[in-house]
């Protein structure tokens, strides 16, 4: 599939991605639906997870939780199916990056339990739509995302340092970016920090640690929202045998509309919590 074509809905870039002819970032994507990081666990290490995504919902916002063993997420998509669903997925052994797919049907095993969590490229089409420059999107590449020397708070095994994106902009329009980034907090909601990239431990805008590098003007300031590709640097530290998760900017697109609340998505993780733990 050409890039440069938007697809309207996340079924259609669904169906792209199972039958191979979408392999791209998702970024600009179906504009009005809300798209997700996503983590694949063997459900030994899944009450840990929960508890990491409880303990840190800014970095990681749960919008979807399967059963063990369980590929479809109705409350995401009517036919969503996660092992194929998703244009690029990463597959990790031991914490480390051992290979990358474009299906994991042949990995899928009877207690694996997918987490999908909010993605920031959610409220990109409110800020294009209030005239804000998106600028990975205005120059056909994928977001920027760097590592911090900000920690999050650990959940059993799981831990390590909050990954942000950045977007940037002017110092005059901080403030209406904030407030409309703000009306998502299950896409991570209002930026963070914003400013010298150094004092969160940045060093060069110019290496992100994953995604691409972007340009940025003399009169523009670094802007950075908390990112759902955090689980992986805690998955690095952590080190489970198996963890599938998608390739950084290759989201899964849901068929949730962009601003539906996130009480009304996010509500089965208490309820699930004490089926995952007792299991374990």
């Amino acid at each position: 599939m050409d890039v440069a074509v938007k697809a309207e809905t996340g079924a259609e870039i669904r169906k792209l991605a199972r039958t191979g002819t979408f392999n791209s970032q998702t970024a600009g994507q179906a504009p009005d639906y809300l798209q997700g990081n996503v983590v694949i666990l063997p459900l030994r290490y899944a009450g840990d997870f929960l508890q990491y995504c409880l303990n840190n919902p800014k970095p990681c916002p749960l919008i979807g939780l399967s059963d063990p063993g369980d590929p479809f997420i109705p409350s995401l998509g009517a036919d969503l199916d996660i092992r194929s669903d998703i244009p690029s997925y990463r597959i990790y052994r031991q914490g480390r990056l051992a290979g990358q797919a474009n299906d994991i049907s042949d990995l899928w095993a009877d207690d694996h339990v997918t987490f999908v969590l909010g993605c920031s490229f959610t409220f990109e089409e409110a800020l294009m739509r209030a005239g804000f420059g998106v600028r990975h999107i205005e120059q056909g590449r994928n977001a920027s995302m760097f590592k911090t020397n900000i920690q999050t708070i650990p959940g059993g095994i799981f831990e390590g340092p909050l990954v942000v994106t950045m977007r940037p902009f002017r110092a005059s329009e901080i403030a209406e970016v904030y407030d409309i980034c703000a009306q998502y907090p299950h896409a991570h909601g209002a930026p963070v920090y914003w400013g010298d990239p150094e004092a969160i431990g940045i060093i060069d805008l110019q290496s992100p640690d994953y995604g691409d590098a972007l340009d940025m003007r003399d009169d523009e300031i670094p802007v950075f929202w908390a990112c759902g590709v955090t689980p992986q640097a805690a998955i690095e530290a952590a080190k489970p045998d198996l963890c599938v998760t998608h390739t950084p900017g290759y989201m899964l697109v849901t068929d949730v509309p962009s601003r539906k609340p996130p009480e009304t998505i996010t509500g089965m993780a208490s309820f699930q919590h004490h089926a995952i733990t007792t299991k374990n």
